[in-house]
């Protein structure tokens, strides 16, 4: 060791030594009773110790280690910081077995960290009904001196929860802090510049810790706070506020907080009783409870009024901007933002006034006025990097980030993610970043990479059940049942969408469980359970309206259009259609028009509007050309491919389905590649090149059984049929239109029976068995009757009457 380092450590040793005399001095009197009960105590005794500082607690043990009438002790420290504890004695006696005697020493026990699992607020800890219990047995399996050391709280609450255990005290020591510890901690504590939101978990642990240890000072379990003290008193259960405030546990805060504001009406400090009920406002906001967070907001903001303090007016409005904002008033939230701004401008509180433009932004945003958003947004960031503000920028970078996403910037978005994510794990902020590895799910899951979006989704989820955010959790259960219902894992999406509208249910959220109904209602329509569909998606309707989200409304009128489309009730198809159309048009939504324009091409298509559906189809088309969206692209080649096939244009339409099912190979999309192996077989089935055709189908039913696909498998079984019937293999094709039918009727498909009952008739036809054709035949025209298809019926007709007697 270096002649340097030598000194060094003799400075500290010497520090330290001066630090332990100075503590012993300062409780002379309780540090000789104590010594004089370790010398006697024999065999199973009991002491307390209170002493409200840890560094207190080392100073203590490191003097009775070297006084000189313990030098026959051994003492032994035994930690149980764990605060789900609660078998006290079962842990001491595994302790024991480990500890090696020392010869011809007593050994005396230290038991330190107990007022973890004795807590602060509660009835009956478990691990104190458990002490309470088994006294009797401490005497026969922990036969040595027992000294608990612990905060004043946590002795008054051991005296409480387990009277029959603390009766058997044979000691109770009181340690009085030194002046030097209680000025650290206040240093560390109410005089700090760092908030406590900045701080890696362990450090806000220790200040928390710290806390509640000052408190003991000044407010000692039981006792009424000298007058003297009461500011102290107050500012310390305002920060303890705060503190847990920043861990979100609203409940446990508001214990505090309510103290506080019992505490601040003996004496008067207008500007810290504004900010107890702001924080007591936030208590609240963080369970949802609007009315009742807005209620206290206001109160702070009169009080600031009435005492002209236009700083404290500035936070109350900002407050105010915050329930307005999660409440969707997103007009009154941005009245309230502008209000706090005008004052900070006017107070020079350039530092301050970074928070109302970032959350200016997120109004903006909510609002669709993205250019605004992203210029609060910048304004906000560029006032934490002028101020050093590492951690603020990263909630900034965050919204940026989502701002990004809405403009389906992807890889822009999740840039500024991982700098978010980066600083949250710079600062220990692991709650924060849970909304950001969530939102990193968002971006991975439109960017068709699921097994990532589920990975992020999930180190989400689990932060929130390790925080206790139920409701947060809602969110990401929506976003994993999304995952699993792009991947046709159905049941599993519906599990989760469920999950999810029972916590939005709870937490009376009204608003965002219409987007889970919406989700449900596509599981619904996946699974062909249209009646339910529908009503999942007028539940989600009716929510919009009521809320006026307008712009969201879009995607369920798209919905319902499909859902009527589905049940070959094309009017109102294109009625739903076009009204989805109308509000994506209002709101500048040209991306979200294209999907639109792709159905209103199947409708058009439907009705054997061709033309019309082709038009569509291109409007589709150049949009998601235009936003870069190859995937989505894909669905409309292939739609265009049918149009051209339905127009005998059959190079064309190959050309078509060839561009879609590169794109989706490219993707990884296998299960929608089979849709385009069965047309490629249909037109090679029209141009006559049956082993072609006949192989693309086999293709096509491979994939649809491997998915499980049975409803989708009808159709290719169906053309299969075709093929076998037109090589005049009638065995072969009768199986396979029978196997399609018997799907078609599993899954109470009526028009599409009639499609296959018809080739079934025309397969009769040809076998000379009439009788047989006329009844397929027969039926499949009531069908198309019934269905008003007219085309079909016109030529199911004219075989019918074509048909021998």
């Amino acid at each position: 060791m270096s002649s340097s380092n030598k000194l060094s450590n003799q400075h500290k040793n010497s520090e330290l030594q001066a630090e332990i005399g100075k503590f012993i001095a300062y409780n002379k009197d309780e540090f000789a009773e104590l010594v004089t009960f370790v010398d006697f105590a024999e065999k199973f005794t009991l002491g307390f110790i209170e002493i409200n500082f840890t560094p207190d607690i080392d100073l203590l043990i490191a003097g009775l280690r070297q006084n000189s009438q313990c030098q026959e002790i051994q003492f032994v420290v035994l930690d149980f910081p764990d605060g789900n504890l609660r078998f006290l004695r079962d842990e001491l006696v595994e302790q024991l077995a480990k500890i090696t005697k020392g010869t011809n020493k007593k050994l005396v026990l230290l038991i330190r960290n107990l007022e973890k699992s004795i807590g602060v607020f509660g009835d009956y800890p478990p691990v104190l009904q458990d002490l309470n219990f088994v006294r009797d047995s401490y005497r026969q399996t922990v036969p040595h001196p027992l000294l608990f050391i612990l905060p004043n709280y946590a002795i008054s609450r051991l005296a409480k929860f387990a009277p029959d255990f603390w009766a058997w005290k044979s000691g109770l020591f009181r340690f009085k802090t030194t002046e030097l510890t209680r000025d650290r901690a206040i240093a560390n504590t109410l005089n700090t510049d760092t908030n406590i939101e900045r701080l890696p978990t362990p450090e806000q642990q220790e200040r928390i810790n710290l806390l509640h240890s000052l408190l003991m000072e000044y407010h000692p379990t039981g006792e009424i706070p000298r007058p003297e003290h009461l500011r102290n008193c107050c500012n310390i259960l305002n920060e303890l506020g705060k503190a847990y405030l920043s861990q979100h546990k609203p409940i446990k805060a508001r214990e505090y907080l309510e103290k506080a504001g019992e505490i601040i009406n003996k004496f008067p400090d207008y500007s810290l009783e504004i900010e107890v009920i702001n924080q007591l406002g936030k208590s609240y906001q963080q369970q949802r409870q609007f009315e009742s967070a807005n209620s206290y907001h206001q109160q702070a903001l009169d009080i600031a009024k009435k005492q002209k303090n236009r700083p404290a007016v500035a936070k109350s409005l900002h407050y105010l901007g915050n329930v307005s904002l999660n409440m969707r008033q997103f007009h009154q939230a941005r009245d309230y933002y502008q209000q706090a701004l005008e004052i900070f401008i006017e107070f020079g509180d350039r530092y301050s006034s970074a928070r109302t433009y970032h959350h200016l932004g997120w109004v903006a945003q909510e609002l669709r006025e993205y250019d605004q958003a992203r210029d609060y947004y910048q304004q906000a960031l560029e006032i934490e990097i002028e101020f050093g503000d590492r951690y603020s920028s990263a909630s900034t970078y965050h919204h940026l980030g989502n701002h990004s996403q809405e403009l389906r910037q992807f890889d822009q978005a999740r840039d500024y993610y991982q700098q978010a994510l980066e600083i949250y794990i710079e600062f220990g902020d692991r709650y924060s970043s849970a909304s950001t590895y969530h939102n990193l799910g968002y971006v991975a899951q439109e960017l068709r990479q699921f097994d990532q979006a589920r990975d992020y989704y999930q180190q989400a989820l689990e932060i929130y059940i390790e925080f206790g955010d139920r409701y947060s959790s809602a969110s990401t259960y929506h976003n994993l049942g999304y995952v699993a219902q792009e991947l046709r894992q159905f049941d599993q999406a519906r599990d989760y969408y469920q999950q999810a509208l029972e916590i939005f249910i709870e937490f009376g959220d009204r608003y965002l469980s219409a987007r889970t109904y919406h989700e449900l209602g596509i599981v619904a329509q996946k699974l062909r359970e249209y009646d339910q569909a529908q009503d999942y998606y007028q539940q989600a309707l009716e929510i919009f309206i009521e809320f006026g989200d307008r712009y969201s409304s879009a995607s369920t009128y798209h919905q319902l259009g499909m859902v009527a489309q589905q049940l070959r009730e094309y009017d109102q198809a294109r009625n739903y259609y076009q009204q989805a159309l109308e509000i994506t048009i209002e709101f500048g939504d040209r991306y979200s028009s294209a999907r639109i324009y792709h159905q209103l091409g199947r409708v058009a298509q439907e009705l054997r509007e061709y033309d019309q559906a082709r038009d569509s189809y291109q409007q589709a088309l150049e949009i998601y050309i235009e936003f870069g969206d190859r995937y989505y692209s894909a669905r409309t080649y292939h739609q265009l491919g049918r149009v051209a096939e339905e127009l005998r244009e059959y190079d064309q339409a190959r050309d078509y389905y060839q561009q879609a099912l590169e794109i989706k190979i490219e993707f990884g999309d296998r299960y929608y590649s089979a849709r385009t192996y069965h047309q490629l077989g249909r037109v090679a089935q029209q141009l006559r090149q049956y082993d072609q055709a006949r192989d693309y189908y086999q293709q096509a039913l491979e994939i649809k059984i491997e998915f499980g696909d049975r409803y989708s498998s009808a159709r290719t079984y169906h053309q299969l049929g075709r093929v076998a019937q037109q090589l005049r293999q009638y065995d072969q094709a009768r199986d396979y239109y029978q196997q399609a039918l018997e799907i078609k009727i599993e899954f109470g498909d009526r028009y599409s029976q009639a499609l296959t009952l018809h080739c079934l008739g025309t397969l009769a036809q040809a076998e000379e068995n009439y009788a047989e054709a006329r009844a397929n035949l027969q039926t499949a025209l009531e069908i198309y009757v019934e269905y008003q298809d007219e085309y079909w019926a016109k030529v199911a007709r004219e075989i019918l009457e074509g048909l021998p007697e």
